[in-house]
């Protein structure tokens, strides 16, 4: 059952950008659009990431199997901050669409350009938030040091 839900790790940086570009993308389409059903596919595919990896997520397929192998860069970086992200992800988005299923529609687009701010930092600026984020939280005893020797041990690091 374990494998079932893995998350890899380490996980290539490059496609974690072109993934989050994605979400940009299918981000900006849903709030020009006005479409509920965008904001659940952006859900559903946050809580796919985060469950299974990119294994069966549309967007993470898309990105590790087509799009990232052509760019022929690898970057690895640990993969647990990676799914802390990609899970601070489904749980905005998933903010989202609960306020726009209540009728709280402002809100719910409120929620999804942080959103968009968050995955656009990701994807243009190679700056993770919820890798900041889950840093954060480790160094002040909340997340155990063991959930990531990676991001706490600098001899573990590539650079």
């Amino acid at each position: 059952m374990r494998k079932v839900f893995a998350f890899p790790n380490p996980v290539n940086e490059y496609a974690a950008r072109v993934t989050a570009g994605l979400v940009v993308v299918l981000s900006l389409l849903t709030a020009a659009a006005g479409s509920g059903w965008g904001l659940a596919a952006i859900a559903a595919g946050f809580w796919l990431r985060v469950l299974f990896g990119p294994r069966i997520s549309p967007l993470g397929l898309l990105s590790v199997k087509v799009i990232t192998p052509r760019l022929g860069r690898v970057k690895l970086v640990p993969g647990p901050p990676k799914r802390f992200a990609q899970g601070m992800g489904a749980v905005v988005s998933t903010a989202a669409l609960a306020l726009f299923a209540a009728g709280a529609v402002p809100a719910a687009w409120t929620m999804l350009a942080i959103l968009i701010v968050a995955a656009s930092l990701e994807a243009f600026a190679a700056f993770c938030l919820g890798c900041v984020i889950f840093g954060f939280l480790q160094r002040r005893g909340l997340i155990p040091q063991e959930v990531c020797e990676a991001c706490n041990n600098i001899s573990l690091r590539r650079l």
